[in-house]
């Protein structure tokens, strides 16, 4: 592991095999890049970073992946936006994407594979989730795969409830000459749903075993009912699939979901964020998780290029 500068602050580099992983655990825990090295001497990348001028708002950088705790995406209280009511009946704010991709994180243990890192919750975060708790991210390394298990500890007297997830930001096309257009995704669900403008979730559309990834209706839909643990996508005609895996069992929990998304038909990536369930799960309880005084919940994620 090796330090580099980077606007003021220092990110952590891994060099494992070919592939290349730039972190920055102390802001977010957030995992910048993944790149490859090919056979010919090219650089892929993975994940994808764009080119900045500061970090001055890192949690909205389109890249990387920012993790989602304790809730992914927008939340709601009777319609409102941002807010969420906690168990003891008190509605609280609750930023999008949670408090996690701008919060600040200690490593607790850092290796030649990989790191743990801790979140120090500010005021603002403890008035978004006052639990005591501990939330921690740890990843791993290896020359074609990563896995990311995020933690939570419950230290409190009551239960705990959460719904998090990741938002990778995927390097799509990597091959040079191809579009979108040329690359298919494979998401074995049963049924998808959208969220609405008061956060509740309504039917989405139906999709093929196989997507081109430049299908619209991809973008913010929410896959449900998963078959399989494993989506797979990459150009039909070129080797270098990848695939991102929920969980170690065959098939995840019922109401775990994977998101689609990008922010335009031409941005250099493409979101496939794997979720314990869908947004908004503190209303209406679908993919809600509770962890139990004493007890620790995790959720764990892979990434692997074949």
């Amino acid at each position: 592991m090796e330090s580099v500068p980077y606007f003021g602050h220092t990110l952590s580099r891994w060099t494992v095999g070919t592939s290349t992983f730039l972190v920055l655990p102390e802001l977010g825990a957030r995992l910048l890049n993944w790149n490859v090295t090919l056979p010919d001497g090219t650089i892929r990348d993975v994940i994808y970073w764009p080119e900045l001028s500061s970090l001055d708002d890192v949690a909205r950088v389109r890249g990387g992946n920012p993790i989602l705790f304790p809730f992914n995406a927008r939340t709601f209280h009777q319609g409102a936006i941002h807010q969420w009511k906690d168990p003891e009946g008190r509605v609280r704010p609750m930023p999008m994407h949670g408090i996690a991709r701008q919060g600040r994180f200690k490593v607790s243990h850092r290796h030649e594979l990989g790191f743990t890192a801790v979140l120090e919750p500010d005021e603002a975060a403890r008035e978004a989730y006052p639990f005591a708790y501990e939330f921690a991210v740890t990843y791993r390394f290896s020359p074609t795969r990563l896995t990311c298990e995020l933690s939570l500890e419950n230290h409190d007297r009551r239960p705990i409830p959460w719904s998090a997830g990741h938002h990778f930001y995927f390097t799509v096309p990597w091959e040079e000459g191809l579009t979108r257009g040329d690359y298919g995704i494979r998401i074995p669900a049963n049924r998808s749903v959208r969220q609405d403008s008061s956060g509740q979730l309504t039917p989405g559309p139906a999709f093929a075993a196989e997507e081109p990834m430049d299908r619209p209706e991809l973008i913010d839909a929410i896959h449900l009912g998963l078959r399989q643990s494993t989506v797979v996508f990459g150009p039909r005609s070129a080797s270098g699939e990848v695939r991102v895996q929920l969980g170690t069992e065959p098939a995840p929990p019922p109401d775990a979901a994977v998101v689609t998304w990008s922010g335009a038909p031409d941005a250099p990536y493409f979101c496939v964020e794997p979720w314990m369930g869908p947004p908004n799960a503190a209303e209406h309880g679908v993919g809600l998780h509770w962890v139990q005084p004493r007890q620790t919940g995790t959720f764990s994620v892979a990434v692997e290029i074949a």
